[in-house]
């Protein structure tokens, strides 16, 4: 067998340039999906395979569904966590009792997952442990930081990637036994670099843990979170999982990176348009990926596909549940015929900052920028004309009080003015051509919808439309019917 065709390491290419493609998949299965990891045993775990089909492939998780909610903080809600109670120091009994109530939630998921008593205490067992030992150490941590020699803001971001660790430790760990007990020869994979005294880079956590798996003969759970010397959530925070999956793929020189979801990638959300209506993408690029994830419809994040298309690793969003439908394709072609292939929207507020003297001067969008990017608000578009900066961002009320607040102060003379808006977002791998603005007005105009403003950019990827808070929903129904569904009914006469 020659060095491009072994399945065996990763540090045989080397670092200095990518490795020779291989046959094996890296396959991503996200919280809710491990929720239902039974079911993931029939379906793509191992369902009809056999043998050899078992292996050449690496399976990166994230945590059970709710746990890292329970460790950090309530993604969607803001409700504290254990991470957020420690943070806030009032009392010590906070944070113990929402770390007490995750080790209760993990051995809850331990018994629904394994009937095999030996399996089960070997679980149990393995939560005792990583919680103790972290409870030990934030314990031990606070009672140091009681010195005012030690602060402990200072550590809070190790604390952060501490807590969290312990998620993927438990999918991975839980998921690799439920395998071995179905005869598949698993192996977990522990990034998380537990109990580890070295900083080592992530490629190189990476390389040390594959050096020696042959995916031709074993199957790897791999944790989601790598502790590395760069810091993974400082950076990318809850989004490290997919950063973690596209490393891995890029520096094995996959075939294919596969992530597995509840539900296909479709041309809109099925719960608004409706499930008859949508209709599975199919196949896109990289660039309509981006568009997704900066309207919070993310396939990927960001930075997990630039490794991706650097590497030249194509990525396939696939229904876990649906094991022998393909998903859609993600990779660096254009599209052969144009069009739009999704719709969503997502609600913004919208900052404005007029200003009388603004004509002719500079420095006003970047002391704008500068504030935003301190109160770390996320922007999703923008626009300018000469007296006036708007930037529809996403972001806490909490977060644009402070924004105004500080513009106020910096902007005197300044009008500052925020009002909740909706963001529709028309987009596809190549618009040009389409008119997809002037139809799109037209659609909304049919409803009754009065856009408040509309954008493209002149790369032909997405169509803007800014509207009315309440008629953000009404506005993607209206634009799903004029380019997805319009579009697909002589095709569906014809069937």
């Amino acid at each position: 067998m020659t060095k491009q065709e072994n399945t065996k390491g990763v540090a045989e290419t080397g670092p200095a340039a990518p490795p020779a493609r291989r046959k094996h998949t890296v396959e991503k299965i996200g919280g809710s999906s491990m929720s239902r990891a039974r079911e993931l045993i029939e379906t793509i775990l191992i369902g009809a395979r056999r043998g050899n089909d078992l292996y050449s492939r690496v399976f990166v998780v994230s945590a059970f569904g709710g746990i890292t909610d329970k460790l950090l903080e309530h993604k969607k809600s803001g409700e504290a966590g254990v991470y957020a109670l420690f943070a806030q120091a009032d009392n010590e009994h906070g944070w113990m009792e929402a770390l007490s109530g995750v080790s209760r939630a993990m051995h809850a998921i331990n018994t629904s997952m394994f009937d095999d008593a030996g399996d089960r205490h070997a679980a149990d067992d393995f939560v005792r442990e990583r919680i103790e030992g972290a409870r030990g150490c934030l314990i031990d941590l606070q009672r140091l930081c009681s010195y005012g020699h030690f602060q402990l803001g200072e550590h809070m971001q190790t604390i952060r990637e501490l807590l969290s660790a312990l998620g993927e430790a438990h999918s991975a760990s839980n998921l690799a036994l439920l395998l071995r007990r179905h005869g598949v020869n698993a192996r977990f994979i522990d990034l998380t670099g537990w109990r580890d005294e070295t900083q080592p880079t992530l490629d190189e956590r990476i390389e040390r843990a594959f050096g020696e798996i042959d995916l031709s003969r074993e199957l790897p759970i791999v944790t989601g979170y790598a502790q590395c010397r760069e810091g993974l959530m400082r950076e990318f925070d809850r989004g490290y999982s997919e950063v973690t999956f596209a490393t891995i793929a890029a520096l094995t020189g996959a075939r294919e990176a596969i992530i597995h979801k509840e539900f296909h990638l479709s041309s809109a959300d099925p719960r608004l348009v409706g499930p008859e209506n949508v209709r599975k993408i199919g196949r896109t690029n990289y660039d309509v990926a981006d568009q997704l994830s900066n309207m919070g419809m993310e396939a990927i994040h960001p930075k997990a596909a630039k490794k991706l298309r650097q590497a030249g690793v194509p990525l396939r969003v696939a229904n876990a549940f649906e094991p022998e439908d393909p998903g859609t394709l993600i990779d660096a072609e254009q599209a052969a015929h144009p069009g739009v292939e999704m719709i969503t929207g997502l609600p913004v507020t919208t900052l404005e900052l007029f200003e009388q003297d603004m004509v002719g001067a500079k420095g006003y969008d970047a002391a704008i920028l500068d504030v935003l990017t301190r109160h770390r608000v996320r922007i999703v578009s923008k626009s300018s004309n000469a007296n006036s900066i708007v930037h529809h961002v996403e972001a806490t009320l909490k977060s644009v009080r402070r924004v105004e607040r500080d513009l106020a102060e910096r902007y005197p003379s300044a009008r500052v003015t925020a009002r909740r808006a909706g963001m529709v977002s028309v987009i596809g791998r190549d618009l040009k051509g389409l008119g997809v603005m002037l139809k799109g007005l037209t659609a909304l105009d049919g409803e009754g919808i009065a856009p408040i403003s509309a954008q493209e950019t002149g790369r032909g990827v997405d169509v803007q439309f800014l509207v009315r808070s309440a008629e953000l929903e009404e506005a993607v129904k209206a634009l799903h019917r004029t380019f997805i569904e319009a579009a697909a009914q002589p095709i569906k006469q014809a069937a």
